[in-house]
């Protein structure tokens, strides 16, 4: 295997605190060393990081590769192309696949494609079997297979028993439920945020209240249990609110956020020359307004919201361009979405670059327990795994960017800064470009 030194940087480890000017030398898939100067002679490959960051390998916690039964929207491996492109050297995709990954078996063909793409590709399992919400899935095989979470993402588990079940079986595995919090009863024909512009458009309205009640419902289910509950894609301010409040109880409670939620409004959904829809924003759960925007950056602020995640969902060119009830809900995230992330939260002045390297690699890393694999940060011995940061390289979003199987997005032509213009996964240079 090939040796690399990312060399002239500027090292940022939120796991130990390391900020400094240094090189970072891979070896034998590891991290071999980390410090001023270090010898070249003997290099296979030199990353010129002058000007740039190198942080541990991002991760994402929450993607969509559609794999099995839907490849023509995405693959594993093509997905695991357009994760390193966006400087993600691990992802956990979701088990809304067809069939839905609810089995030991489909935990292991996942691992297994995992294991022969660009990126760390690990599964979340599903909760439910089938995904319906009826009856409990093969929860401690599954584990024990190599899932790294439980979720029904795509649908909510409605059901308080199902759910209360699902806490007390999931607890002693050490894993998280990550629930997709949607009151199916509160958001039946809904397309979008129930505002002045759903009626505008005359499309049914989707209500904040959907995703409060179940993550309020589900807090306190969890009361006397005390498992791991993580709140996927956070939508509403007063989400972000329960959250904070259970977490100030000391519950074992986290949330994500996710680009299009902190940088886009309900608006987006009108087409571009003012009328018509515009079904690239059509997203689940919902864009809503600029008083949720804020109250989700405040929450990344104060640490609330611990963790920052794409849920890249890739759909085709002609489902996009169906009318926008029937168009699916998604967009494309990983290439684009640490551009965006810098936009909303480090332009922004919301919070510096050490806290949002680390909402992208220890968050990620201790919500799916591959911290327990040396995912999530840069020490001498462990995963050669590393992300170099141009954060004042400007570009426009093009198709060109979009190197997965489908491009449906919304940020199309948007002017940013910053790129991941160096990925190292596993010892291994998997990209490098885009300066």
């Amino acid at each position: 295997m090939a040796s690399v030194l990312i060399a002239g940087g500027r090292v940022l480890d939120p796991a130990s605190g390391l900020d400094r000017a240094a090189d970072v030398a891979v070896k034998d898939g590891k991290i071999a060393a980390i410090g001023p100067g270090l010898a070249r002679p003997g290099v296979d490959r030199v990353i010129n990081a002058e000007g740039c960051l190198v942080t541990p390998g991002l991760i994402d916690p929450h993607v969509h590769l559609r794999e099995p039964g839907q490849e023509h929207k995405e693959t594993i491996a093509s997905g695991a192309r357009a994760a390193v492109a966006g400087g993600f050297t691990t992802v956990c995709c979701m088990p809304n696949t067809s069939p839905a990954l609810d089995t030991p078996e489909l935990v292991r063909f996942v691992l297994g494609r995992g294991e022969q793409s660009a990126a760390r590709v690990f599964p979340v399992a599903a909760i439910s079997k089938q995904r319906r919400g009826n009856e409990l899935a093969e929860i401690s095989l599954m584990a024990r297979a190599g899932a790294v979470g439980f979720s029904d993402d795509g649908d909510c588990v409605a059901s308080a028993g199902l759910m209360a079940r699902a806490l007390a079986v999931v607890k002693p595995t050490g894993l998280a439920i990550m629930q997709h919090a949607q009151d199916p009863t509160l958001t039946k024909g809904a397309s979008m945020h129930a505002g002045e512009i759903a009626l505008k458009l005359g499309l049914g309205g989707w209500p904040r209240v959907a995703e409060e009640v179940i993550v309020e419902r589900d807090i306190r289910l969890n009361r006397g249990i005390g498992c791991r509950y993580h709140v996927q894609h956070i939508s509403s301010g007063e989400t972000v609110a329960i959250l904070r409040r259970a977490r100030a109880e000391g519950q074992p409670v986290s949330g994500e956020a996710s680009p299009h939620h902190l940088l886009l409004t309900h608006e987006a959904c009108i087409g571009a020359d003012g009328l018509g829809y515009n079904t690239m924003a059509k997203v689940n759960p919902p864009v809503r307004e600029t008083s949720d925007m804020k109250a989700l950056r405040e929450g990344i602020a104060d640490g609330t919201i611990t963790v920052l995640a794409t849920d890249h969902a890739p759909h085709t060119d002609s489902e996009k361009a169906l009318p926008f009830e029937e168009a699916p809900f998604g967009l494309v995230g990983l290439e684009t979405a640490l551009a965006l992330y810098i936009e909303a939260l480090v332009s922004s002045g919301v919070i510096g670059w050490m806290k949002l390297v680390q909402l992208m690699t220890v968050g990620p890393a201790k919500l799916c327990g591959l911290d327990r694999m040396g995912l999530g940060r840069l020490e001498v011995g462990g995963p050669g795994d590393v992300t170099v940061i141009d954060p004042e390289v400007k570009w426009t979003i093009g198709q060109k960017d979009l190197v997965g199987a489908s491009n449906n997005t919304p940020f199309l032509g948007r002017k940013v800064k910053g790129r991941a213009i160096a990925t190292v996964v596993g010892g291994e240079v998997k990209w490098e470009g885009g300066r």
